[in-house]
Formats: C-alpha cells, sequence, structure tokens
C-alpha cells in the first residue's frame, strides 16, 4: 500500500505534525510533483508539501500517480481545525460535501453531493490517538473527538484529515505535532511494527458504522466507535442532512413530501463507506436524540426503501 500524506507550509498544524515525522529515521527526498510541490520518502509511505490551502488542491492522489507511477492506496491530510469554544482539541473525520446541491459554491473545497471514500484507519486511529494522547499529558488540556464529514479537497481514493485545534497557539503546540506524528509513525508502521488499521474483511469484525444525525462532534457515534474493532464510515451531522419540514411548505409535490438534500447526501454517504469496506457489513447508527419526529420517521424509511440496515449499540458489538 502506498500511503500520500498532504501537508501545507501555510498552516503550522499541517507542517509541524510533517516536519516532526520527517525527522524521524528513514526519510529520502523524493521526487517534485508538478510544478513545485516537495515531497519525501520512506517505506510505501509518501508526504508532499504544498503552499496553498490544504482544501485547494484537488486530484492530488491522481496527480501523483500520473507523474510517478506509483498507485496511491489513501490520502492523509494534515490541517488546522477551528471551532467556536477555541478548546484545545485533536481531531480525525472523514471528508466531502454531502449537504449542498449542484450549483452551490463550496466554502471549503470538494464540490457538492460529493463524498470521499472514508479512510478505514479512521476508527482504528482514533483510538490509537486517545491512547497516545493520554500516554503524552495532553489530555485533558486536549479534547480528543471525531468530527462529521465536511469539506475538501477532491480526492479518489480512501481520504481522513488529521487535525490540531483550536487557536493559533494550539497550532504550534509542538507536543501537539509530536503526538500526530508518532500517530502516522506507528499508524502506517514505519517503525517496523504491524501498521494499525489495514481493511481486511477476511479476519476480524466487519461491522462499519454510518453515523446519521447529531452534533459535528458525533458523541453518540463517538461512544460506540471507542469500543475495539468498531470500523467508521461517513458521519452525517444534522447539517449535512437538510430536510424540509412538510408543514412549513407552501405546495409539496407529494402529500408528506420532505424536500431538501437529505436523501442524496444519506445514498452518497452509503455508497462511499461500502466502497471503502469491500465485504464490510455497514450499520447505519441514528442519533435519535437529534432528530424530531417526522425527521427520524423519513429517515428511517427511507434507510429501509434503501436496504440500509440500521444497528442499535449493541449490535456493533
Amino acid at each position: 500500500m502506498v500511503t500520500l500524506i498532504v501537508a501545507t507550509t501555510s498552516d503550522p498544524a499541517s507542517i509541524n505534525p510533517a516536519a516532526a515525522l520527517l525527522a524521524m529515521p528513514g526519510w529520502i527526498v523524493g521526487p517534485i510533483l508538478p510544478p513545485d510541490i516537495k515531497s519525501f520518502s520512506n517505506k510505501q509511505t509518501r508526504v508532499i508539501q504544498h503552499d496553498r490551502s490544504i482544501v485547494k488542491e484537488d486530484d492530488l492522489d491522481l496527480r501523483w500517480e500520473e507523474a510517478t507511477g506509483e498507485v496511491i492506496d489513501e490520502v492523509i491530510f494534515l490541517s488546522r481545525h477551528t471551532a467556536v469554544s477555541n478548546r484545545p482539541a485533536l481531531t480525525v473525520h472523514p471528508i466531502g460535501v454531502l449537504h449542498l446541491k449542484d450549483g452551490e459554491s463550496p466554502p471549503q473545497g470538494g464540490k457538492p453531493g460529493w463524498a470521499a471514500l472514508p479512510n478505514p484507519r479512521i476508527g482504528p486511529w482514533f483510538r490509537l490517538l486517545k491512547k497516545m494522547a493520554e500516554a503524552h499529558g495532553l489530555v485533558p488540556e486536549f479534547e480528543i473527538t471525531l468530527e462529521a464529514t465536511h469539506h475538501g479537497p477532491i480526492t479518489n481514493k480512501p481520504t481522513m484529515f488529521l487535525e490540531i485545534g483550536s487557536t493559533e497557539e494550539y497550532w504550534k503546540r509542538d507536543d501537539a505535532a509530536q503526538v500526530m506524528a508518532l500517530l502516522m509513525w506507528e499508524g502506517l508502521g514505519l517503525g517496523g511494527g504491524e501498521a494499525v488499521g489495514n481493511w481486511n474483511s477476511e479476519t476480524g469484525k466487519r461491522k462499519v458504522l454510518l453515523g446519521i444525525g447529531g452534533g459535528h462532534y458525533a458523541p453518540r457515534h463517538m461512544d460506540i466507535v471507542l469500543k475495539d474493532d468498531i470500523w467508521v464510515g461517513h458521519l452525517l451531522s444534522g447539517y449535512s442532512l437538510p430536510m424540509e419540514d412538510p408543514t412549513q411548505t407552501k405546495t409539496t409535490p407529494v402529500e408528506n413530501y420532505i424536500g431538501g438534500n437529505w436523501r442524496q447526501s444519506i445514498k452518497a454517504a452509503f455508497e462511499a463507506t461500502k466502497a471503502a469496506f469491500p465485504g464490510g457489513e455497514i450499520l447505519a447508527h441514528l442519533d435519535h436524540k437529534s432528530f424530531k419526529g417526522w425527521q427520524k420517521k423519513a429517515i428511517t424509511e427511507f434507510l429501509a426503501e434503501e436496504s440500509i440496515n440500521v444497528g442499535k449499540p449493541n449490535d456493533f458489538t
């Protein structure tokens, strides 16, 4: 497997973990990715550094393949995280812009209705990150959390973001950068150990959580993911499921029709998750308390129509 790690020099929360990783043994200078993107190689891992916004450089996986002839298996982006709370955090999440309709302009890269393949490492690495952060004294100061699916850039291979938040003080923290670097070093097996989070449907548990509903940090989904052997697909927060209340709609094409992009959002998230986990058992997990009655009814009926199985917390054990 060839892993592509992407960092940008314009973001300390991106370039600092990359620099900490590159300070570890075994790296050699790699080819320049046109027009001027530097690269470094170590075993089956490639680190590239550009100077633009992390969400603006699309198709880096395909561009690398075209330039080098190597086939990329997964993409990992390093980035800053921002939050209204300003709370320090280390986060992991899949990417996509599922809630927007064609013609709408994504403010943070990607394209409307698109979902990247979620990287199968998201669940295992989230659990490993939590252990590492605790072992290095970052907890409880830093919150270790998943985030819901959001933003770009466009990729074609299984993808995840690793982020440090939530203000410049923390983006520049060396200890946070070191933990992120260790996560990649150990998680990819660069230190000689076994890589963490390689998907294989023929060994171990095959259940994959598709999160539907809840807030951006998905606490009810995260409670399940913290259990061992749970894999993570897309996580659709409430804002990624735009639904129009039929009682508030002046004209309805069909009786009780619920407008909005929620159906397309769920379907695209499911299809991308299914493609990322061949042979896996995809189970939708609903944050029931986050929905009104008419929303929950509509979503569960749509899931049944699409033959998407729903799992309760105990179904993931």
